[in-house]
């Protein structure tokens, strides 16, 4: 999808988001937040990001991308992600979808190292006996789950036989 092709809903909801946390609203900082909304479970690299934002904004650079990504980043608008895999990426925060309370968590697979997203809110349990129990308030949580894709194991079945 072309970023020319988004919604025009979508881009009054990043300006208002923008508006909402105090930051001046400009062409860079809606098309990094089309990007990620319109890549879900990409976990996008500022260099992949810069890539796409570049095809709309040729005349954008790098370090407005990553001081763009950086700022939203500490306002929670994007999330910052470590997948171990040596980069740091970004997808779009919990705050910029108000209908998704919590994070996804990741899959990661240690043969190909496709990365999966899944939501499920299982350690709310957990979140709630933590605070009954020790008093410690759990305001947001990150899993990463490490293994082999059904992808890997069949291929990994297929040239055991």
């Amino acid at each position: 999808m072309k970023m020319g092709e988004i919604m025009p809903n979508n881009h009054k909801q990043f300006k208002d988001l923008l508006r909402t946390n105090g930051l001046k609203v400009t062409n860079q900082r809606i098309a990094i937040l089309e990007v990620l909304n319109n890549r879900p479970g990409e976990h996008l690299t500022a260099e992949e990001i810069y890539d796409h934002v570049r095809m709309e904004y040729p005349d954008i650079g790098l370090a407005t991308v990553y001081r763009t990504i950086q700022l939203l980043s500490e306002l929670n608008l994007i999330d910052k992600l470590n997948l171990d895999d040596g980069y740091v990426r970004y997808e779009i925060g919990v705050k910029s979808q108000e209908d998704n309370c919590h994070h996804h968590h990741h899959l990661i697979c240690l043969d190909c190292g496709n990365i999966y997203a899944f939501q499920d809110d299982l350690l709310e349990n957990l979140e709630e006996r933590i605070n009954e129990t020790l008093g410690f308030e759990v305001v947001d949580h990150e899993v990463k789950l490490y293994g082999h894709c059904k992808v890997c194991i069949a291929q990994e079945e297929m040239k055991s036989n």
